[in-house]
């Protein structure tokens, strides 16, 4: 006995097909509505970067209008005898920070997030103490006095 044929619907939207699968109502985020989304290793590296420059930012108006950016580390950055953690460009007013060879500088354990932050703030830090000509230990002042 042959089947019943179905007849095709035709989805009112290519999107709805796409939102809408099997009649099971539209997709929800994976973190649902009252969690917080989730960060990634990356949102943490590029957070922490922003959260230092602005910082340096405020203390400094030399910093108006440089350039922090977060890439993952070029070919043209790796040398023979060392990783370039950073790139300062003193023509563009541009600080490139790779964010491998900074990472994987660290050989850190399971919960030390702290560390890791104090290691990306003092690359930012000594890229910005280079871009103005001066020791990253005056660029705040009692900062890092507690440690």
């Amino acid at each position: 006995m042959p089947r019943p044929r179905r007849v095709a619907r035709v989805p009112s939207s290519p999107r709805r097909l796409a939102r809408d699968r099997h009649g099971r109502g539209l997709r929800s985020p994976v973190t649902g509505p009252h969690l917080p989304l989730l960060t990634t290793r990356i949102d943490e590296f590029e957070m922490t970067i922003a959260a230092t420059a602005s910082y340096l930012r405020g203390l400094w108006p030399e910093l108006d209008g440089v350039v922090f950016e977060v890439a993952q580390a070029p070919a043209e950055a790796i040398h023979v005898d060392h990783v370039d953690r950073w790139r300062v460009s003193h023509d563009e007013r541009r600080i490139v920070f790779f964010r491998l060879p900074i990472v994987r500088f660290l050989r850190l354990q399971e919960g030390e997030d702290k560390d890791e932050k104090l290691l990306i703030e003092s690359c930012v830090f000594r890229a910005v103490g280079e871009l103005i000509g001066r020791d990253p230990w005056e660029l705040a002042p009692g900062r890092y006095r507690h440690f």
